[in-house]
C-alpha cells in the first residue's frame, strides 16, 4: 500500500470512496440522499481545494495498484491541549479487512503529532459498533456521547480520545457572562473547526451537563446558530462550520 498526500485533482476519487464506505456501513438506517449531501458538502472539487489550503489540515490517501482504496482526513485544533481531530477515515468496502484503516490511522497520528497535537480524537455514530471497537483496539477511550442531527433525524455520536505526549486530564473551562448577566461556561477542550476560527462548546451549567450552544473563537460571541445538518454559523462575524462529520471510523 502506498500512502500520499491528497491534491485537489483527487476530488472525484475521494468522493467515490466516501460514498461507497458510508453506504456500506450506514445505508441500512441513513437515507442515501443524506449520504450524497454530506459527501458533496466535503468533497466537491472547490471544497477539497479549500480544505487543502489549510495549513492545519492532514489529508492522506491510500493506493493499491494505482487504485484509491481509502483515505484519512483531519486537522489540528487549537484547543487546550491541542487536539488532532479525525474528520473522516474511510476504506472502500472491497478493501476492508486488510489493515488499511490501521495504517492510515498510524500515518495520521504521526503527522498530527509532529504538528503539536497532544490528544487524538475520533467520532463515530453509536450504531457503528465495529467502528467504536476499532478505536478501542487502537488505544482510544470512549470519553463522551452527544447527539448529532443528520437530515431530520437525531443520532448518538460517540467520541473517543487517545493521549499523545503530555495531554493533561483536566478540562479547560472559562466562565463568561451574557449581556443579560447570565453565566455560561465555555469548554476550551471541546472545539469544532470554523472557517475563521474554532467554535467551542458552551454549557449553561458549571457541571457541563446542559449544552447551551457554541462560542465563536473568532469574535468571542455566543450568538451562533446550527441547522439540521449540523452547520454552525456565527451571526456576529459570519464564521462557519461545515455540516457534521459523523463517521470518523474506518467503517
Amino acid at each position: 500500500m502506498e500512502v500520499q498526500s491528497a491534491a485537489s485533482t483527487d476530488a472525484e476519487e475521494i468522493a467515490t470512496v466516501a460514498r461507497a464506505s458510508l453506504s456500506e456501513s450506514y445505508g441500512h438506517f441513513i437515507d442515501e440522499d443524506a449520504i450524497v449531501d454530506i459527501v458533496e458538502e466535503w468533497y466537491s472539487a472547490p471544497q477539497l481545494s479549500s480544505l487543502l489550503d489549510d495549513e492545519n489540515e492532514v489529508f492522506l490517501l491510500a493506493y493499491e495498484d494505482d487504485d484509491l482504496v481509502g483515505f484519512v482526513q483531519g486537522a489540528l485544533l487549537q484547543e487546550d491541549p491541542p487536539a488532532g481531530e479525525l474528520d473522516w477515515l474511510h476504506v472502500s468496502p472491497h478493501f476492508r479487512g486488510e489493515h488499511t484503516g490501521t495504517q492510515l490511522l498510524g500515518q495520521f497520528q504521526d503527522r498530527i503529532e509532529d504538528q503539536g497535537a497532544e490528544v487524538l480524537r475520533g467520532k463515530v455514530l453509536a450504531q457503528n459498533e465495529d467502528g467504536g471497537a476499532f478505536y478501542e483496539e487502537h488505544g482510544f477511550d470512549h470519553v463522551a456521547t452527544r447527539e448529532v442531527t443528520i437530515g431530520e433525524t437525531n443520532y448518538d455520536e460517540q467520541i473517543y480520545e487517545k493521549p499523545l505526549g503530555g495531554y493533561p486530564a483536566e478540562e479547560v473551562v472559562e466562565t463568561i457572562t451574557e449581556p443579560n448577566d447570565r453565566e455560561l461556561f465555555v469548554s476550551f477542550s471541546d472545539a469544532e473547526r470554523g472557517a475563521k476560527g474554532p467554535f467551542y462548546t458552551v454549557f449553561s451549567s458549571e457541571a457541563l451537563e446542559e449544552r447551551y450552544g457554541f462560542y465563536c473563537g473568532n469574535c468571542e460571541s455566543v450568538d451562533t446558530a446550527m441547522d439540521a445538518m449540523g452547520r454552525i454559523e456565527c451571526n456576529n462575524c459570519g464564521n462557519k462550520r461545515k455540516a457534521t462529520r459523523w463517521d470518523a471510523s474506518y467503517l
